[in-house]
């Protein structure tokens, strides 16, 4: 397995104000946010995290919520606390953080995830394996790889997503996220670290959920977990969103996040 430097790779946005930081989901990277996060400098200093096993962060022997929450949560200061955005993956991370590091954060949104367990991982299954069927010693250009996950990845904007991930140094092509382990513990990612939680008090701080119109991820029969961990949430619903509401709809994602925030 590839060598990587330890700790997590940030990139600061802004000089004043609260600290705000974003964390993304499987496959993405921090400054994946970059967009929403320059329109938020001007209030705030904006943190682009690259989580564990992504980006330019560390890779680990294996993929762990309390491992990832805990990592997360060296970033951050009681005496300075966070104002903490996740999607996705780095949405359950920050539930969990919330959850064991409470003094850390000041209020939560959480984008397009539930603390549940997810039953079907198919689907990031076989971008994994479709990423890991390239050839990288013979790659020679991107838009072979393009091409050669075209089949398995239909959609060009997921295609052109997970290509972000594809570098090319000195040493040749590589990918930034650790495909190995987490298509290993795909589970583990999917999943929902409830006995790990077991002793946790709920985050009484202020939660905005943000879900995609178009999405299945945040649905009804999730609410009863979302009022046991976050019972001062509010939910809002994006219009013509799906699963990536904040790439899909930026503006409007942008100004319920600033609204949220104050």
């Amino acid at each position: 397995m590839p060598q990587r430097s330890t700790g997590l790779h940030t990139t600061l946005l802004g000089e004043s104000g609260p600290l705000l930081a974003f964390c993304h989901g499987l496959f993405g990277q921090g400054k994946n946010w970059t967009t929403i996060a320059r329109g938020l400098a001007a209030d705030h200093r904006v943190l682009l995290v690259d989580m564990p096993h992504h980006g330019r962060s560390a890779w680990h022997d294996s993929f762990d919520f309390i491992q990832v929450a805990d990592e997360l949560a060296g970033l951050f200061d009681e005496d300075d606390p966070v104002r903490l955005v996740g999607h996705s993956m780095g949405g359950k991370a920050a539930m969990v953080l919330a959850l064991r590091h409470p003094q850390l954060v000041e209020r939560l949104c959480v984008v397009d995830v539930a603390p549940v367990a997810y039953r079907s991982r198919s689907e990031f299954a076989g971008f994994i394996a479709a990423m890991q069927a390239i050839d990288l010693e013979r790659l020679e250009r991107r838009s072979e790889a393009d091409g050669a996950m075209a089949d398995a990845v239909p959609d060009p904007t997921v295609r052109s997503f997970l290509l972000q991930n594809l570098r090319r140094d000195d040493a040749g092509w590589s990918w930034q996220p650790n495909l190995e382990v987490l298509g290993r513990d795909l589970d583990v990612v999917g999943g929902w670290p409830e006995e790990a939680l077991a002793g946790a008090a709920p985050y009484d701080g202020p939660v905005l959920w943000v879900a995609g119109q178009n999405s299945g991820y945040v649905r009804e029969e999730h609410a009863e977990a979302m009022r046991r961990w976050f019972p001062l949430h509010r939910r809002v619903t994006i219009k013509g969103a799906g699963h990536w509401v904040h790439s899909e709809q930026p503006e409007v994602f942008t100004e319920v996040l600033r609204r949220f925030l104050g």
